[in-house]
C-alpha cells in the first residue's frame, strides 16, 4: 500500500503568534517538523499545544507568522486545501455510516474515481485491522476499534501530514498503551509526517522522535525525550518532564573546578561544561541519581545526613521524601523482594555525585 509514504513533508512554523480578544495563546513560536518525523506538542491545559495544533490544520482564526508544509505556504489556505488529516479526540465518526462507508467518505469529497475507493478503503482498514467489521456502525464497536476508524479515515486520503489532538484521552489505560504502540507502528509503516498533541508526559516520552514543550503560549523548549529529561532548560521543563529535585544557590569557581554552594549549605563539586561563576542558579538532578543507605553505611558522590520525613510504593520503586535540614529530596531506590525499606523516621545518608546535577541557566 503506498498510502502516505511518498508524500511525507516538512511542516515549518515561523514567528506563530495568536490572540483571542486580548489573550494570547501563541507566542512567536517557531519549530521545524522533518519529514516522516513522529512530533509532539506537550504541556499543561491552557498551554496552546491544542490551538498550534489546529493552526496547523487550519481551523480557528488566521495567526500571525508562517506555516508551511512542504513548500507550501498554507497560512491562509482553508483546512481542505492543505491536504492534511485530522484525528480528534471524539473520534467524530458519522454514527449513520458503516464502517465502509465512514472511511469512503473523504475519498468521495475529494472525487475519487469511483474504481479507485473500494481499494483503498479495503487496504486502510487492513492496516488497522478492520476489515473484517467494515459493515458494523460505530456503536456496534468499542472505543478502541472506533479510534482505529478515525485513524483509516483520515490515511485513506493520503495525507502530507497526521494531526493527533489526544486521541487516546477517551480509553482505558489499557488500551491506551495498546493504541499507541498501534498509531507508532502504523506511523513508521507509512513513515508519514506525524503531529501529536498530548498532555500525558509518560505517553510522550513513548511515542515521539521530539518533543515540543509549551506553556503558556510560549516554547520552552524542543528535543527528543531523553534530552529533555537529562537537560531541561529551565525548571518548568524539569518539573514537567518527570520528578525532580530543585536546589538554589550559585556557582563558584576555584583552583579544584567549579562548585554549586547551595542556599542550604550544601556544596556539590561540578563535573563536565563550564558553568559561568556569579548570580543565582538553579541545580536540578532527578531522584533515581540520589543514592540512599542506612546510617552509617558508604554512599558514593557527595553524602548527606537526613531522616526519612514520608515513603511511596510505586512498585518497580520506592520513593522517599528525605529531610535534609530544611529542605527535603526526593529518592527513587529500586524495589526488590527482600529488600530493605526504610520507614518513615529511619536516619538515612544519601549521596550525590556532581556529574549528576544540572545547572539552569537564569
Amino acid at each position: 500500500m503506498s498510502m502516505a509514504s511518498q508524500n511525507a513533508a516538512s511542516v515549518v512554523i515561523e514567528q506563530l503568534s495568536l490572540a483571542y480578544d486580548t489573550t494570547d495563546v501563541l507566542k512567536d513560536v517557531n519549530l521545524r517538523i522533518e519529514p516522516g518525523e513522529l512530533f509532539t506538542f506537550l504541556g499543561p491545559s491552557g498551554s496552546g499545544k491544542s490551538t498550534l495544533l489546529r493552526a496547523v490544520a487550519g481551523f480557528g482564526p488566521t495567526p500571525r507568522g508562517r506555516i508551511l508544509i512542504g513548500e507550501d505556504d498554507v497560512t491562509r489556505l482553508p483546512p481542505w486545501r492543505r491536504n492534511v488529516g485530522m484525528v480528534f479526540q471524539s473520534y467524530a465518526l458519522w454514527p449513520h455510516m458503516t464502517v465502509r462507508r465512514n472511511v469512503a467518505f473523504g475519498l468521495e469529497e475529494r472525487r475519487t474515481p469511483s474504481a479507485e475507493i473500494p481499494k483503498r478503503v479495503d487496504a486502510a482498514l487492513d492496516m488497522v485491522g478492520l476489515l473484517e467489521l467494515s459493515e458494523r456502525r460505530p456503536s456496534q464497536l468499542s472505543g478502541g476499534q472506533q479510534q482505529r476508524v478515525a485513524l483509516a479515515r483520515t490515511i485513506v486520503v493520503e495525507p502530507r501530514v497526521l494531526l493527533l489532538d489526544e486521541p487516546l484521552s477517551n480509553l482505558d489505560a489499557n488500551l491506551r498503551v495498546q493504541m499507541r504502540r498501534e498509531i507508532l507502528d502504523l506511523q513508521r509503516e507509512l513513515a508519514l509526517t506525524t503531529i501529536f498533541v498530548i498532555h500525558d508526559q509518560e505517553e510522550a516520552n513513548t511515542i515521539s522522535d521530539r518533543i515540543a514543550v509549551l506553556d503558556e503560549g510560549v516554547l520552552q523548549q524542543v528535543g527528543m525525550p531523553m534530552e529533555l529529561y537529562d537537560e531541561p532548560v529551565n525548571r518548568f521543563v524539569a518539573h514537567f518532564l518527570g520528578t525532580a529535585n530543585l536546589m538554589e544557590g550559585r556557582v563558584e569557581t576555584g583552583d579544584d573546578g567549579a562548585r554549586f554552594a547551595a542556599a542550604n549549605g550544601i556544596v556539590l563539586p561540578l563535573a563536565g561544561e563550564s558553568h559561568p561563576a556569579g548570580g543565582e542558579r538553579t541545580a536540578v538532578f532527578r531522584p533515581q541519581d540520589v543514592a540512599i543507605a542506612a546510617s552509617g553505611e558508604t554512599v558514593p558522590g557527595i553524602v548527606l545526613t537526613g531522616r526519612v520525613q514520608h515513603r511511596e510504593f510505586l512498585g518497580n520503586l520506592l520513593r522517599y521524601s528525605v529531610a535534609i535540614g530544611e529542605d527535603i529530596l526526593l529518592v527513587d531506590d529500586t524495589h526488590h523482594p527482600g529488600r530493605r525499606a526504610f520507614a518513615v523516621g529511619d536516619e538515612v545518608v544519601v549521596g550525590l555525585r556532581g556529574e549528576q546535577v544540572r545547572i539552569l541557566e537564569p
